[in-house]
């Protein structure tokens, strides 16, 4: 994930985009504008960390069909639509398909950079529990099939004992292998385990 967030701006509104970069450049965050949805997919900037705040209501590609093209690309960015009063149920539209939020026309300066900023906090928290899941897994592939046979069942609170009984082999080699699963999923406690553990079964690991 970039190390500092960017925010795009997309709107035809030349002044409606003008001083929302304006704002967001006083608030301390980075910003980029684009006239409409056409010139921003052309440009095909970094997403990684990224929000877009995006009217909804433009020539060319609107706010919900960039939504879509985003998300078929992957890796979707943040996205808050900004919409003028009887835009609102195209608003909501942009929310079911994807976007964190929608902003009515005209905005509070307040209101527009606490959404920008909780976008941008919600989505690197996401990226981070991604990240965490991720190296979970590749752990978990270290594991020999043993291993992970005794793994599962430590987690679903069966004692060494009953392990040994249910694979019929001796507690000596169940505590091998405990030993060599907490080793390589990096656990100090059994508690541990049990988090990365559960934190794979919610990734489908």
């Amino acid at each position: 994930m970039a190390s500092e967030p960017i925010v795009y701006v997309i709107d035809d509104d030349d002044g409606v985009r003008g001083s929302l970069e304006f704002l967001l450049d006083c608030a301390g965050l980075r910003v980029r504008g684009f006239a409409s949805a056409d010139a921003f997919l052309k440009a095909s900037p970094p997403l990684d960390g990224a929000c877009v705040v995006t009217d909804v209501r433009m020539p060319g590609t609107t706010g919900i069909e960039l939504l879509e093209a985003l998300h078929a690309r992957g890796g979707a960015p943040a996205v808050i639509v900004v919409t003028g009063h009887a835009d609102v149920p195209l608003a909501i539209q942009a929310m079911k398909a994807g976007a964190v939020d929608f902003i009515e026309k005209p905005f509070d300066d307040e209101v527009i950079l606490s959404a920008i900023r909780r976008a941008i906090s919600d989505r690197a928290a996401d990226a981070d529990a991604r990240a965490e899941r991720n190296a979970i897994a590749g752990r978990i592939a270290t594991l020999s099939t043993r291993e992970r046979q005794i793994m599962d069942r430590l987690v679903e609170g069966q004692a060494n004992k009953a392990i040994a009984f249910d694979l019929g082999i001796s507690a000596r080699t169940v505590e091998v292998y405990r030993a060599n699963a907490m080793m390589k999923m990096q656990a100090r406690t059994l508690s541990d385990l049990v988090r990365m553990a559960t934190i794979a079964r919610v990734g489908g690991v």
